[in-house]
């Protein structure tokens, strides 16, 4: 059965009308899983067996008339990054390669109480380190829209595999720009929320105090129903805000009223491509046309935004780490001369170049004598970027901007360039250094065919009113309907 395209929602309505049964849809996916994934290689694992038997069970509820969840019967793909008991959850790393985590993650538990289908585990950036999914030590995520082109990262499996319709929406991380980067090289929907809306519990750390998870969707309705399931207060994430969750879905087709699009002028300067500054040109003046005023704004500290990063995550990413060793669990050298001997082949044979470089850059950053000249100055710039936010957000509601200064570069383009494969994020890095949410939503095509993408960020726990402003302009457009020609499930 062929499913391409199909949104969530429009998927809840087919299985309440009983047009469609839970084990349909998923085998449905499973197919397409299997006729497409050989060349997009979007998946690391897919749980077949699971799967049906999680989607049999739902069904024999759902005929008895007992209670089903939200998302009953909708399978969902999560990044390899976040632990889910009893399947391997490895980080696209040889350190985590073995690795099967006792417990589940918040988020995964949170999709097992709406009765969601765990399909499979994506493809990512090893560690979640990395901007294209060509970081992973075992395969290379191609993007469906070109397969020779990168599908963005880190979470670029869980982009593509939506993308490529081998699941209605799937989970990521976003450090800083993972999810929104790859949704946006993707043709995708994707969210970051605000730092704390999501429980991080089960999330493999990479930098604490950036990570969030948030959902893609191959439409905004989508992506308001998958952050609705798994948002919301967690005792075992001391980060996590305990607010009451808005009713995102059922109030995402709401237009907002007299709504103020801010534009800053440091996002529209050298290194935009013109295809890319036209695109969110034009979807300003959709915007327009709804009744939105556009102004300008400032963000004058955004500058600094990739080396204040670069520093952060670096010197978190160290910290967090420093316990991969060969001790307790994961990779272990097999030959060694003493413990120390042991640490470094351990460590030297279980992470990839990216990881080590951004292990060694915050471990230089951390060290005697740099910690206040880098750590702690960045923290300080971090917090005027803040601030900028802050103020912009005083005369508007969301400010718009690309989601990255290109279309998706082609694969191997720039992995020998790490500065300029870091320059990939420098719209979407702002975002986690202020803890703020973001969206991005397709809005148009490039001349080579290549999907552009159109960010908005609110103000803290803003989602609601980012959801909204996004469907605003995806109700004015067909981008969301559009789909890569790849073989049919």
């Amino acid at each position: 059965m062929s499913l391409s395209g199909a949104t969530a929602g429009e998927l809840l309505l087919r299985l309440e009308r009983g047009d469609l049964t839970a084990v349909e849809i998923t085998a449905g996916y499973l197919d397409a899983i299997a006729a497409r994934d050989g060349r997009v290689q979007a998946f690391l694992s897919v749980n077949r067996d699971e799967a049906l038997r999680q989607a049999t069970e739902i069904d024999s509820r759902r005929q008895r008339g007992a209670p089903v969840g939200k998302l009953a019967g909708l399978p969902v793909a999560v990044k390899d990054v976040i632990c889910a008991k009893g399947q391997k959850t490895t980080c696209a790393s040889k350190m985590l390669q073995n690795f099967v985590p006792p417990y589940d993650a918040h988020v995964i538990t949170r999709l097992r109480d709406e009765d969601a289908v765990l399909i499979g585990r994506t493809n990512m950036d090893e560690f979640a380190m990395g901007s294209s999914t060509e970081n992973s030590a075992f395969q290379v995520t191609k993007n469906p829209w070109n397969l020779s082109h990168a599908p963005g990262g880190s979470s670029g499996g869980s982009a593509a595999a939506v993308a490529a319709g081998m699941s209605p929406f799937s989970l990521g991380s976003d450090t800083g720009g993972s999810i929104r980067q790859p949704a946006g090289f993707c043709g995708v929907v994707g969210i970051k929320p605000t730092y704390g809306r999501v429980s991080r519990y089960g999330l493999v750390a990479f930098a604490s105090s950036l990570d969030q998870i948030g959902p893609f969707a191959n439409d905004v309705h989508g992506a308001a129903l998958l952050l609705e399931a798994i948002a919301g207060r967690d005792p075992r994430d001391s980060t996590s805000v305990d607010m009451p969750v808005p009713k995102y879905a059922a109030t995402v087709d709401e237009p907002l009223a007299g709504l103020k699009i801010g534009v800053a002028k440091e996002h529209f300067v050298a290194g935009l491509n013109v295809e890319v500054e036209a695109a969110v040109m034009a979807a300003l003046d959709v915007y327009r046309k709804l009744g939105a005023e556009v102004k300008e704004v400032s963000l004058p500290h955004s500058k600094y935004s990739v080396a204040v990063y670069y520093i952060v995550c670096a010197s978190e990413a160290s910290s967090n780490l420093a316990r991969y060793d060969g001790v307790h669990y994961g990779h272990r050298a097999e030959s060694f001369k003493d413990m120390i001997d042991m640490f470094c082949r351990t460590r030297g044979e279980g992470f990839g170049a990216e990881v080590k470089r951004r292990i060694m850059l915050g471990t230089y950053a951390l060290s005697a004598g740099y910690y206040d000249a880098y750590y702690l100055k960045a923290l300080k710039v971090r917090r005027l970027i803040r601030q900028d936010y802050d103020e912009a957000f005083k005369s508007v509601d969301v400010i718009v901007s690309p989601s990255s200064p290109t279309p998706a570069f082609k694969i191997g383009e720039l992995v020998d360039d790490p500065l300029s494969m870091y320059l990939q994020d420098i719209y979407t890095i702002s975002a986690n250094l202020a803890g703020l949410p973001g969206i991005v939503l397709p809005a148009g095509f490039s001349s080579s065919g290549l999907p552009i993408g159109l960010q908005l960020q609110g103000p803290a726990f803003a989602e609601e009113r980012l959801l909204r402003a996004a469907r605003m302009y995806e109700r004015e457009t067909d981008w969301h309907r559009r789909h890569p020609e790849l073989p049919r499930g």
